[in-house]
């Protein structure tokens, strides 16, 4: 989110990323994340973006990855191994041994340290209530 508000841009992988985490994660309505990315991006699409949220949250006109709930611990590790990205829009962690740039609430003292967040939700338990949520749905 920080990249988005520095440059206004944010590559693909990072966008579904979050929508994945604010629609199903927080369980926020999809419309939230449309509207402050329309605001935000600098190459704002009204149908790419309205349409990509809708396929994010699993509402959309092809929403058959409702299912699909990305963990944001799981896509750095894989898409940013070393944490050079991580590094670069979390400069209060830039310093931190690897293990701990990728789970930094690990370490208590380091939250405190570095002022950054604590978790908002235990990613497990909320991906776990969201896939319960849509199962409710198909009933």
């Amino acid at each position: 989110m920080r990249e988005l508000c520095h440059i206004g841009w944010m590559h693909n992988r990072v966008r579904v990323i979050v929508g994945s985490f604010l629609t199903k994660n927080l369980r926020q309505h999809w419309q939230h994340g449309a509207r402050w990315f329309w605001a935000t991006l600098v190459d704002a699409d009204l149908a790419n973006n309205s349409l990509g949220w809708q396929w994010m949250a699993g509402c959309g006109a092809d929403a058959a990855p409702y299912f699909r709930v990305f963990n944001p611990v799981t896509q750095a590790k894989r898409f940013d191994p070393d944490g050079q990205y991580l590094r670069r829009w979390l400069p209060e962690l830039a310093e931190e041994p690897l293990a701990l740039l990728h789970g930094p609430w690990r370490d208590a003292d380091l939250l405190r340290r570095s002022g950054y967040p604590a978790p908002m939700v235990e990613l497990g338990e909320s991906r776990q209530r969201a896939l319960e949520a849509y199962g409710a749905l198909t009933r």
